[in-house]
Formats: C-alpha cells, sequence, structure tokens
C-alpha cells in the first residue's frame, strides 16, 4: 500500500503546511507534557545537580534524538499505508492519548540513580532520552510526523514543545510545579487529542487534516 509522495524531503510541501506542522506539533506536546513523567525527571535532575544550563542542553540533546528517530518511523508508516487505513490508526491513537492523558505520571527513583554517576549532562541525557521511549510524547511525535509527512518541521516542532514546558520546570523547580493545575491541563491535553481523533476518524477538516 502507498501513502502518496511521503518522504523525508520536506521543501516538498508549501511553507503554509510546514509552519502548521511546527505549531501543531510544539502546542500538542508543550501541553501534553506538562505533568508528564519526563518533566517531572527534569525536576528531580535540577533538584539534584543544580546546574539548570547543563541539564536543559541535555533535555534538548536527548530530545532532539529520540524525537528524530520518532519522527522517522512515523514517517516512514505514512509511507507504508493507504490514507484511509493512515486515517483510522491515527484516529484511534490520538483518542487513545487522550485517555492516557488523563492517568497521573510518577518517576521511580531508579530512572537517575545509575545515570548520575554519568555527571549533570550525560545522567540528563542518558535519563531523559531513555524515559522519553514509548513516552505519549514520543507517541504523539510518531502520530504528528505521520499526519504531516514531514520529520524535520514536526521534529522541531515537538522539540519546542518539550522545552517549552521543561526549561521553566528546570529553572523554577517546585515553585512552577506546584502553581500549574495539572489536572485542568492534563484536561486540556486529553480535550485536543480527543478533538484531532474525532475529526480524523469522521473525516472532517479536510485542510487540517488532508493527507
Amino acid at each position: 500500500m502507498g501513502g502518496g509522495s511521503s518522504s523525508f524531503v520536506v521543501t516538498a510541501q508549501p511553507p503554509k503546511v510546514l509552519m502548521e506542522a511546527v505549531l501543531v506539533s510544539s502546542a500538542v506536546v508543550a501541553i501534553a507534557e506538562i505533568g508528564d513523567k519526563t518533566q517531572l525527571l527534569a525536576l528531580v535532575l535540577a533538584a539534584r545537580f543544580r546546574k539548570p544550563l547543563i541539564i536543559i542542553l541535555g533535555i534538548l540533546v536527548a530530545t532532539l534524538a529520540n524525537h528524530a528517530l520518532a519522527a522517522s518511523l512515523g514517517v516512514l508508516v505514512a509511507s507504508w499505508l493507504s490514507p484511509d487505513l493512515l486515517r483510522w490508526i491515527l484516529g484511534l491513537s490520538f483518542l487513545a492519548m487522550a485517555i492516557w492523558t488523563l492517568i497521573p505520571d510518577a518517576v521511580d527513583s531508579d530512572d537517575t540513580t545509575t545515570s548520575s554517576r554519568l555527571g549533570p549532562f550525560l545522567a540528563t541525557l542518558v535519563a531523559f532520552f531513555l524515559l522519553e521511549i514509548g513516552d505519549k510524547t514520543q507517541i504523539a511525535t510518531i502520530a504528528l510526523s505521520a499526519r504531516f509527512h514531514d520529520l524535520l518541521w514536526v521534529t522541531v516542532g515537538t522539540t519546542a514543545g518539550m522545552m517549552l514546558a521543561n526549561v521553566p520546570a528546570v529553572l523554577l523547580g517546585d515553585v512552577a510545579a506546584k502553581k500549574i493545575p495539572l489536572k485542568i491541563v492534563h484536561g486540556i491535553a486529553a480535550a485536543i487529542f480527543a478533538v484531532m481523533g474525532i475529526l480524523m476518524l469522521v473525516n472532517l477538516g479536510r485542510r487540517l487534516f488532508s493527507f
């Protein structure tokens, strides 16, 4: 089954579509990341090492690597599937993520204990990369790259979203965490994923969800 002219060449798409890929990916992941286990990990690492700039750099590198791989998989899957089958898979995936977003996350102390001997940068890079595997923001990256048929700009968008959520967590620590109404934010994120899934399944909004 072919998905048309899906490719890793981002210049094949008009600038408006690329900008949409960046903005949608950034917004969706930023909201989904709030209260997520990787954001909780960022808080733990910030408290442990007290080197915020190095931790932020580690998060950036880990996210770029992880999400580039995830986006590559999404584009590859989109190229294998027919538009109709892809639409159903993505629609159901977004609905599943809506439910997943409502489930509270926690960080196991073992997630940081082993890697802490590596120093702040490598500890952050390794722990963040590993914890992001199979996380909802990584799954969202796969779905978004399949939806937009784009590796580079979806990776840019999802990475920007991760940094928007995690940089304040690292710099402000528990002060920021305590002021965020997690239930409301999770509800908003779940609603966004649910709307995207429903629109995809009923094939509405052809401009926003066209293949």
